[in-house]
C-alpha cells in the first residue's frame, strides 16, 4: 500500500514539474536545433564531441573545429588547425579536447593536439604530439587517463594484382605506412605504446589479407575498466583486441560473412529504379566502420555498424557480372579478393550486430535497416548495388534504466538515425528511425544529457551541418520517492503558512 501511494504520489509531483518520459519508452523524440556550418576553409562537419563543462559541442570538419552552444546551437567559435594539417576526429574528457590530425603527406606521421575547452586554446604546457600515419579517430579511456589513437595508414598506391587468380591476390603496397593504435598518457602527455598488428594471433572466418593494404584500424571503443580496446580493421572485416595495460594486441577476429539468401537478410541488389527487397545468393562481408562497448550483467558487448569498405582506388572490388552472374546480381558489387563463380561476396551487411568478447554474434539487424529506410521514403535506390543503407557510425545510450543504440546511415535521401532498445542484447529491438530534413549522410554521433533531459547530436557530412534531437527527459530513481515527499511536505507546510 505504501509503495502504491509512493508511486502515485510521485507521479503526481512529477507531473508538476513537467517530467514526461516513461522508463524505456522514447517518447519525447523532437529536433530541438541545427547549424550550418560554413564551407570557409574547406570546413566540412563530420565528428561531434560533448564538452559537460562547458554545455559545448565541439565539430570537427577537416580544416578546423567549430564551438557551438549546445542548448541552442549557437556559435561560439572555430579553432582552424590547417597549420597541422587536417583534422580527422575530436574527442573530449574532463575539460580537455583532444584533436586527431593527418600530415598534409598523409603517409607521414600524424599528431594529436591537446586544448582546453574553457578557453578554447591549446592546454597550456602542451605540445603537438607525434603520433602514426593518419590518425582517424582517436578516444579517452573512461577514467580520462589514456587516449586511444587509431592510426590508419592508409597507403598513398595499393599493392598490384599479382597473376590471373580467381579470387584475385594483391602484392604488399611500396609505401604503406604501418597499422597502429598509439596509447598517450594524458599525466605526461606522451605515447606510451605503439601496438601493431604483425604476427598477432588470428581467429574468426573471413579476414582479408590479400587486398594490397596493411591492417587498417578505423575505429576504437574501449570496456568500462579501461583494460581492453576493440578496434574496427574495417577493409580486413575483423576487429583487433588490445590489451591497454601491456599496450599490444591480444588477437584479431575474423568477422565472417552474412548469407543474403536467409529469411530476414533480404537486400536489393539492382538500382535500376524500382525498389524491392530479395533474397539472394549472395552473402556479405560485415566491414564494421563506427564500433561502441556496453555492459550487461557483468559482461561486456561490442555493437558494430557493418557498413563495408573497398580499397580507395576500388581495385578490389568488381561488378558480379565479371564471375559469372546474371540477373539481379549482375551489378552487385563485389569483393574480387574474396569472391568466385556461385560464390559472390558483397562489401558490407547492410544491418548493424551486437557481438561478445570473442566476436560472436549475438543479434544482428537483418533487414530491418533497408526495409525501414524503405517504408519511410528515404532509402536511395542509386546505392543498392554497393552497400544500401550504410550504416556507418553507432552510438550507445543508457536513457532511464534502458540501454539504446542509435546508427546512424551514410546512405539515404535524407539523414536516417535508427534506434534500438538493446537492453537484452539477444532480443534487440528495433524502436523507431530519426528522419532529419535538412541533414544528409550523418557522420559522427554523440550522445548526451543535459539540463535533466537525453540528446543526440550528429553531424552530417552531405550537408555540412550539425543538428540535436531531444530524445527524453530523464525521470527520477524509485528511491527519491522519500526526496519527492519531503519536498511535498515542505511545500504544503509553506501552502498552509499562507493560509494562516
Amino acid at each position: 500500500m505504501a509503495r502504491r501511494l509512493c508511486a502515485a504520489l510521485t507521479s503526481v509531483a512529477l507531473a508538476s514539474i513537467a517530467v514526461s518520459a516513461s522508463a524505456g519508452a522514447l517518447d519525447d523524440i523532437s529536433k530541438s536545433w541545427s547549424y550550418q556550418h560554413s564551407s570557409t576553409g574547406g570546413f566540412l562537419s563530420e565528428i561531434v564531441g560533448f564538452d559537460a563543462s562547458t554545455s559545448t559541442l565541439w565539430v570537427a570538419g577537416v580544416s578546423g573545429v567549430d564551438v557551438l552552444n549546445a542548448r541552442t546551437g549557437a556559435f561560439i567559435d572555430r579553432i582552424d588547425v590547417s597549420a597541422y594539417g587536417q583534422i580527422n576526429s575530436v574527442s573530449i574528457n574532463n575539460g580537455i579536447a583532444a584533436f586527431a590530425i593527418e600530415s598534409s603527406v598523409r603517409t607521414n606521421a600524424g599528431l594529436v593536439t591537446l586544448y582546453d575547452t574553457s578557453t578554447r586554446s591549446l592546454l597550456a604546457g602542451s605540445s603537438p604530439i607525434t603520433v602514426g600515419a593518419l590518425p582517424d579517430m582517436l578516444t579517452f579511456t573512461k577514467d580520462g587517463s589514456k587516449i586511444l589513437v587509431a592510426n590508419e595508414g592508409t597507403p598513398g598506391t595499393y599493392g598490384t594484382r599479382i597473376g590471373n587468380t580467381v579470387p584475385r591476390n594483391y602484392g604488399a603496397a611500396a609505401n604503406d605506412p604501418v597499422g597502429s593504435v598509439s596509447i598517450i598518457d594524458v599525466g605526461s602527455r606522451t605515447v606510451t605504446h605503439t601496438a601493431t598488428l604483425a604476427g598477432v594471433p588470428q581467429t574468426g572466418t573471413n579476414i582479408r589479407t590479400n587486398t594490397g593494404m596493411d591492417f587498417e584500424p578505423e575505429y576504437i571503443a574501449v570496456n568500462a575498466a579501461g583494460t581492453k580496446a576493440y578496434v574496427t580493421l574495417q577493409e580486413a572485416n575483423a576487429i583487433g583486441v588490445l590489451n591497454v595495460q601491456t599496450g599490444q594486441f591480444e588477437k584479431v577476429i575474423g568477422l565472417g560473412a552474412k548469407d543474403f539468401s536467409l529469411p530476414g537478410n533480404r537486400i536489393d541488389a539492382l538500382n535500376n529504379g524500382s525498389i524491392n527487397l530479395s533474397s539472394v545468393n549472395a552473402k556479405g562481408l560485415y566491414m564494421p566502420d563506427g564500433i561502441a562497448v556496453y555492459e550487461k550483467n557483468g559482461q561486456t558487448f561490442v555493437v558494430m555498424a557493418n557498413e563495408g569498405d573497398f580499397r580507395e582506388d576500388d581495385g578490389d572490388r568488381s561488378a558480379a557480372s565479371s564471375l559469372g552472374a546474371t540477373g539481379e546480381l549482375a551489378n552487385l558489387r563485389v569483393t574480387n579478393t574474396d569472391s568466385s563463380a556461385g560464390n559472390l561476396f558483397a562489401a558490407g551487411a547492410r544491418s548493424f550486430s551486437i557481438r561478445d568478447e570473442d566476436g560472436n554474434i549475438v543479434y544482428d539487424s537483418g533487414e530491418i535497416l533497408d526495409r525501414e529506410a524503405i517504408a519511410r521514403g528515404i532509402y536511395d535506390d542509386g546505392r543498392s548495388r554497393d552497400k544500401g543503407v550504410e550504416p556507418e557510425g553507432v552510438e550507445v545510450m543508457e536513457i532511464n534504466g534502458r540501454t539504446f543504440a542509435l546508427i546512424g546511415l551514410e546512405r539515404t535521401t535524407k539523414a536516417g538515425i535508427a534506434v534500438f532498445d538493446i537492453t537484452d542484447p539477444a532480443h534487440a529491438s528495433f524502436v523507431d528511425m530519426i528522419v532529419s530534413d535538412g541533414d544528409l549522410a550523418p557522420e559522427g554521433l554523440r550522445g548526451y544529457s543535459l539540463d535533466g533531459k537525453f540528446y543526440l547530436a550528429f553531424s552530417s557530412e552531405g550537408s555540412n551541418t550539425t543538428s540535436v534531437y531531444q530524445l527524453a527527459a530523464a525521470v527520477p530513481e524509485p528511491q527519491t520517492c522519500a526526496m519527492v515527499l519531503s519536498a511535498l511536505a515542505v511545500i504544503g507546510a509553506m501552502r498552509a503558512r499562507r493560509r494562516r
